[in-house]
């Protein structure tokens, strides 16, 4: 009689526990709530509401005031900070709610992609469908979530300072960074998860995905920098700067010390934030048209043709968004579109490992 139990020799090389389908559908809500995150980040950063919590309170500041006197209370505390002072002397207590609910909202959503990730990984660790080196790599990225809540409070805690009305642009790009990485594991993990093998690519086809996704990294980066520094404010005319496609040395360095330029200098950061998206829009065309020569006719060649035509539209939505000077709605465009270019590069790079 034949064996009902199947020998290793029989299991297939890529078997998976049952119900992973449940941890990969986890791992991409995981990314939706990343997502969001980012977008009402964005909202509250240019609707200049980032400050208005001057506290960091993870259990207790869930709860926003109830009462007249509790908003009185914490309408005080903004008041002695310098954003009030040097910038919005005179505000409304019905204009400090507005700008309230706004950073209270991106907290709340912080504390709910905490409290969705610990169920899940609990839930998912006990029944045996997290294990091994899966359930290390998504812890990490839970570590790294967890970092991401004190980077957040120190980002906060910097704009606090005396002579300051806004985050420092250094801390608010580890801020974004630090969400762009969580946000392109999340994809890795997800994507690459219980799937069976598929086309087989080029060790060149996969090393150019990765040097888009670097670059998406990387750009996203700058334009924290640039957000950061109100860069997108000054030299609103494209593709000249001051009149020239490289603006002259002195003006790119007209900060001392020489280093602080790459941060606080809006001449250099925003050429910066230029010269990498030229980068990226020439990297994905070119990786495009490698995958459409070398793999036509499959699916990583319509991944790659797709990703090139969005980094495009995300440049047309930068320009658009520096010419008119950064208003609410193209601002939060340009920087939500950022992450749909991050996770369509992230899981064109996954998928493509599979092979």
């Amino acid at each position: 009689m034949r064996s009902a139990v199947a020998s290793p020799s029989t299991v297939p090389s890529d078997a998976v526990p049952p119900r992973i389908g449940l941890v990969r559908a986890w791992l991409f809500a995981m990314a939706g709530l990343v997502f969001l995150m980012v977008v009402v980040g964005g909202a509250t950063r240019l609707t200049g509401s980032g400050l208005s919590i001057t506290e960091w309170n993870p259990i207790m500041g869930a709860i926003p005031p109830l009462t007249d006197v509790a908003w009185l209370e914490a309408f005080e505390k903004y008041k002695a900070i310098p954003q009030y002072k040097l910038v919005n002397a005179g505000m409304e207590l019905a204009d400090f709610k507005f700008i309230f609910w706004w950073e209270w909202s991106h907290r709340q959503l912080g504390r709910a992609i905490g409290v969705v990730f610990a169920l899940g990984f609990i839930v998912f660790l006990a029944s045996g469908q997290l294990r091994g080196r899966l359930a290390f790599k998504i812890l990490g990225i839970g570590l790294l979530g967890g970092l991401q809540g004190g980077i957040g409070w120190l980002m906060v805690r910097s704009g606090l300072n005396e002579g300051m009305t806004a985050v420092a642009p250094i801390k608010l790009m580890f801020h974004l960074t630090t969400a762009s990485l969580i946000y392109t594991f999340l994809l890795l993990v997800a994507t690459g998860l219980g799937r069976s093998k598929g086309e087989v690519a080029s060790v060149s086809v996969k090393r150019g995905a990765t040097v888009v996704l670097l670059l998406a990294l990387l750009q996203i980066a700058l334009g924290a920098l640039v957000a950061g520094s109100k860069a997108g404010l000054t030299w609103n005319t494209w593709p000249l700067i001051d009149g020239q496609l490289i603006p002259r040395s002195d003006l790119l360095f007209s900060v001392t010390p020489w280093i602080e330029n790459f941060v606080d200098n809006t001449a250099l950061v925003q050429f910066n934030h230029r010269m990498t998206a030229y980068l990226l829009l020439a990297f994905s065309m070119s990786h495009a048209w490698h995958v459409a020569r070398t793999m036509p006719g499959t699916s990583a060649r319509k991944r790659a043709v797709s990703n090139a035509w969005l980094v495009g539209k995300q440049a047309v939505i930068g320009i658009s968004t520096l010419l008119y000077a950064v208003p609410l709605w193209l601002g939060l465009l340009h920087q939500a579109f950022a992450f749909v270019v991050l996770g369509m590069v992230a899981v064109h790079r996954s998928a493509l490992s599979r092979g």
